[in-house]
């Protein structure tokens, strides 16, 4: 039997299929950002999501094994967590499971990239038990301290977060400055590949909450200054990995040991898996596992139908 997973965020329309052990599908559509934008308003994702999903869809179905759909319908698991774009993934899955029969469960985007970066790491066990999840992306750095939590998938309460500049604003923005295309993740780490020398950088802390919006001052000075731009995207990226390593070495001394996996679209950066993945025995997904994708929604909608 298979799960569809549906999930339609900020910049990604994706679904994915999942059988119980292998994620045998997993589609993703960018939504389109004009050169020079630095984003898309809710309104333009809504459309562009509504044009996407059904081709996307068309590719799954129809499925005579499907026995159950998932679908992101909320940012984060909170009551008013809330973002129009993920209306379009919710329509459609009431939709098919009106049509087809079929239960269809509801989960947050971040248990979903949780769910997908312990498939990637191979790891899905650490759902049965408490552990510490990183959820870094472009409109999320946070750690939440995950727990079992049955059929709605795992339970999350919030440990720590960014106070301000979330990590991948802070990508996109330093990128932005350098004339990279938004989104910037993967031309910003290439290009930070090519320096040499790891940057010096001591994070900004509150606890074991972090501030990241120094990181793009610093940034733009380093610009104004002439400095080589592969050494400005280092110190951008290593400056969030010193931030994420801090948090996490924070939160375990006050939390005990515990399971870490990173999770999001930033998370796919080498130099962060690089850094934390060996430091503290972290779980890190593999690029299409860390970036937007539904493949989360599909296991969790699967473990919450037949168990795990």
């Amino acid at each position: 039997m298979n799960a569809l997973g549906i999930d339609t965020s900020n910049y990604t329309t994706s679904a994915a299929r999942y059988d119980g052990a292998l994620v045998g599908a997993n589609r993703k559509l960018p939504l389109p950002v004009a050169p020079g934008q630095r984003g898309l308003r809710q309104s333009d994702a809504v459309f562009h999501h509504t044009r996407q999903l059904p081709a996307l869809l068309a590719e799954l179905l129809p499925d005579p094994d499907l026995a159950v759909v998932g679908v992101s319908h909320r940012p984060r698991q909170m009551e008013d967590s809330y973002m129009p774009c993920f209306l379009t993934g919710l329509g459609h899955a009431q939709v098919l499971g009106a049509a087809l029969g079929l239960p269809v469960l509801r989960f947050s985007h971040q248990q979903g990239h949780i769910a997908a970066a312990l498939y990637s790491a191979g790891r899905l066990e650490l759902l049965e038990r408490e552990f510490l999840a990183f959820h870094v992306s472009g409109g999320t750095t946070e750690a939440v301290l995950a727990s079992p939590g049955g059929r709605e998938g795992p339970k999350t309460q919030l440990a720590a977060q960014s106070l301000d500049l979330k990590a991948g604003q802070a990508v996109d923005r330093v990128g932005l400055m350098l004339g990279l295309r938004f989104p910037c993740g993967p031309q910003l780490e290439r290009l930070a590949l090519t320096w040499p020398q790891a940057a010096a950088s001591r994070p900004s802390m509150k606890g074991a909450d972090c501030s990241l919006s120094g990181i793009e001052n610093q940034c733009r000075a380093m610009v104004e200054q002439g400095q080589p731009a592969a050494g400005i995207a280092r110190f951008c990226l290593d400056s969030i990995a010193a931030a994420l390593d801090e948090m996490c070495g924070r939160l375990l001394r006050e939390l005990g040991p515990l399971p870490v996996v990173f999770s999001g679209g930033v998370c796919s950066c080498s130099l962060l898996r690089d850094r934390l993945g060996g430091k503290y025995g972290a779980a890190f997904a593999a690029p299409e596992f860390s970036a937007d994708n539904a493949a989360g929604a599909a296991i969790l909608a699967y473990r919450g139908r037949f168990g795990s």
